[in-house]
């Protein structure tokens, strides 16, 4: 009988231990803490890693294992990824099928497929910042809704499209934060997908440690809206927090922007309390900052620009006491060159001051500078056209279809830059002892 009875112990025990809880990324001061651990990553920009991972059209799961084996052997434990992108398919420039097709109905395709990677991301100890929508057109994002609450019949799409014009189009998607129809569908959708179970694990989204973060959006600006900007942040993150416990909440935010005009403010949008951490993305090449085609002019004034914007955000950061993340950063081939089999001296120089920059801040010790992703991860897709427009049918790779293709990609031919993410992944993942 005592057997019979060390047995059921042993068995209890042992249940006991299979089934202990994930740690859940969390944060003490400005450090974030992996269990009682901090965690600093070196992560990439993965946005269409959930209509790879789907079943049907655009979908190729076995090249999704086989690109997150390649990010894991080089270190890399952090994705960023899109958990939103809105239709019609039948609109230019757009990630393909959309996730959500119109308010409320789903790609199931998709939507399992945003189910399995994060399913094939926690087998291989993987941590996914969910980014919840966009300020841009490429995923449909704020201005799908806008022309979904009927308040206007179309979007003025930007450049590449003709006659398009950024500034007008910014100033239209602007127009979302005061749009209560349009925020209501928004965040419909951020109820559905924190609520949602994973069909491969039965777990809740808001009960996956592999889930990092919620994401508010990519690149939110608030240009002349302002405070309807503001008050969007502080009740999407408190309609996420009353949902949600385990998980961090940030903005998605570029940070000041190149742009006097962005009407984005780094300190009052992240002071907000339930904002967990800062972000920043530094274009240099979108700025007008490098010039690739002047490289020898304008390298060495963009590499201090871009050490000079971390620098300045590092003491927003500490000032607010939040930790920050550098999770846009990226530079064209050398030549400004969009095929995959052109050299990347240039780039690879970028990437190695920038990660050095990263992780010599990361490894002080009252450090706020916690992490970074490069992007983008473009594997083992290429562009059907160098510098061509993305179109249904052609590879995902790291340059959304708005983007001339190739053009920030990181492909899985480009071992001298695999080479410097996997030197500075060891450096960012020892700190974490």
């Amino acid at each position: 009988m005592k057997n019979c009875y060390r047995l059921v112990l042993i068995a209890l025990l042992f249940a006991a231990g299979c089934s202990k809880k994930q740690d859940f990324v969390t944060i003490s001061g400005t450090h974030f803490m992996l269990g009682d651990k901090p965690y600093y990553y070196l992560g990439s920009n993965f946005w269409y890693g959930l209509n790879l991972g789907a079943k049907g059209a655009g979908g190729n799961r076995e090249r999704l294992k086989r690109e997150l084996d390649r990010l894991q052997a080089m270190g890399v434990n952090n994705l960023r990824v899109m958990a939103g992108s809105e239709g019609p398919d039948t609109e230019p420039y757009r990630m393909v099928p959309a996730l959500q097709t119109e308010p409320g109905k789903y790609n199931t395709d998709v939507l399992e497929g945003l189910d399995f990677l994060l399913n094939e991301m926690h087998q291989r100890n993987m941590h996914a910042v969910m980014c919840l929508s966009d300020f841009w057109n490429w995923s449909g994002g704020m201005g799908q809704y806008i022309v979904w609450s009927h308040a206007a019949d179309s979007i003025p799409y930007p450049p590449p499209h003709p006659g398009g014009d950024w500034g007008r189009y910014q100033e239209f998607v602007s127009q979302f934060y005061s749009n209560k129809q349009a925020v209501d569908m928004l965040n419909a959708h951020i109820t559905f997908i924190i609520n949602r179970k994973n069909i491969y694990t039965g777990q809740d989204y808001k009960d996956d440690p592999t889930i990092m973060a919620w994401q508010l959006c990519n690149e939110p600006r608030g240009l002349n809206q302002q405070d309807a900007y503001r008050k969007w942040i502080e009740e999407t993150a408190a309609l996420i927090k009353s949902q949600d416990k385990n998980h961090l909440v940030t903005i998605g935010s570029e940070g000041t922007t190149a742009s006097p005009y962005s009407g984005t403010d780094p300190e009052k949008d992240h002071s907000i309390p339930n904002i967990d951490y800062m972000t920043i993305h530094i274009w240099v090449q979108n700025w007008n900052i490098y010039d690739p085609m002047r490289a020898g002019d304008t390298y060495d004034s963009s590499v201090a620009y871009a050490k000079n914007y971390i620098a300045v955000h590092e003491a927003i950061a500490r000032k607010i006491n939040k930790p920050l993340v550098m999770e846009e950063f990226g530079i064209s081939r050398d030549s400004n060159s969009h095929d995959a089999a052109s050299g990347t001296r240039i780039r690879d120089q970028y990437y190695q001051q920038l990660f050095e920059a990263i992780y010599t801040k990361a490894s002080e010790s009252n450090s706020v500078v916690s992490g970074c992703n490069f992007w983008a991860w473009g594997g083992e897709g290429r562009p059907r056209i160098p510098a061509g427009f993305w179109k249904p049918g052609d590879d995902f790779i790291g340059d959304p279809p708005h983007e001339a293709q190739g053009w920030y990609s990181v492909f899985d031919t480009d071992t001298t830059t695999h080479k410097i993410i996997r030197e500075y992944a060891a450096k960012m993942n020892a700190l974490q002892h």
